[in-house]
């Protein structure tokens, strides 16, 4: 498992990579562009051939990106399409021109309006994105079960995935926060292997590309997004180590997004406990036998 955090870009990606290696990042996560604003942020050829040669000389193993959050595939309004699919093709270029994962993508929201048709209009924004980009996955993130926001559970991503029909750049990342808020009890060893055997089911587990591993400010099935420190919320350290050691997820990048002990994000002494707390939950689980043996993963 390739344990890391998300960094910020500020100065240029090869600072974001820096700040990844200083973390003792084995993978890393980053924003294209500011996450709360449309105008994207240019970046020069040079600028992706040199964070390539710096990440082929580094520890960091896998660069994820995350679309920014204004991005809604659900949207009926003529300019929030236009501007969400310029941002999503902006995230997918800079993918493909640092050799990324995958660009973590927040389907959209239905914003009142009927589901179905909701899903129909993400499925073909996701398709036209991915049709117009050349190499990096596109992975659709599980959000934490309130309503209106699309994937809300396995069922929800894996209809985006049949209706967008867009072959195997079409991932997913799983948060495990956001599935304990959306009422899994992924904290308990039985009920990890439930959902994982639910996700290889109804999903693949060819489709799953990534984690982000945070701990949950509320309780179990509270259906609200809200991330704490690692072993500081409601999964807790136990719960985390629980779902890190899940035999299947070998090999994945798995990236912090917490607030961290100053509200800018994961620190060293973070990252650090997150690799012991995989480490104490492959020793308790070593003797089970309902351990799974993990997929053989191809790459992209």
């Amino acid at each position: 498992m390739l344990i890391g955090a998300h960094v910020s870009t500020a100065g240029g990606l090869a600072n974001a990579l820096q700040r990844g290696v200083g973390l003792e990042c084995d993978a890393i996560q980053i924003f294209p562009q500011s996450p709360r604003a449309w105008r994207p942020t240019s970046y020069t050829e040079s600028d992706l051939a040199a964070y390539r040669e710096a990440r082929a000389g580094s520890r960091v193993q896998a660069t994820l990106i995350h679309a920014i959050y204004l991005i809604n595939c659900a949207s009926r309004e003529t300019e929030v399409k236009r501007k969400s699919a310029a941002a999503l093709a902006h995230a997918l270029r800079v993918g493909d021109g640092i050799e990324a994962t995958g660009v973590v993508l927040h389907a959209g929201a239905r914003k009142g309006e009927p589901h179905a048709a909701s899903m129909q209009r993400a499925a073909k924004a996701i398709k036209a994105a991915l049709d117009g980009s050349e190499s990096c996955a596109l992975l659709l993130e599980n959000t934490a079960g309130t309503q209106g926001p699309l994937g809300r559970d396995l069922d929800e991503l894996a209809e985006l995935i049949e209706l967008a029909g867009a072959g195997k750049r079409l991932g997913i990342c799983i948060d495990c926060c956001h599935l304990f808020a959306s009422g899994r009890d992924i904290g308990d060893p039985d009920g990890l292997t439930e959902l994982v055997d639910e996700l290889e089911a109804k999903v693949g587990l060819d489709r799953l590309r990534a984690l982000h591993v945070n701990d949950s400010a509320v309780a179990l099935g509270a259906n609200r997004d809200k991330h704490a420190n690692i072993g500081k919320g409601e999964l807790g350290r136990r719960g985390i180590a629980t779902f890190l050691s899940e035999p299947r997820f070998e090999g994945l990048p798995a990236v912090l997004e917490t607030p961290g002990p100053d509200g800018h994000g994961p620190d060293l002494a973070e990252v650090r406990t997150t690799k012991r707390l995989r480490r104490d939950g492959l020793g308790r689980r070593s003797g089970s036998p309902r351990a799974h043996n993990p997929p053989t993963r191809s790459r992209l």
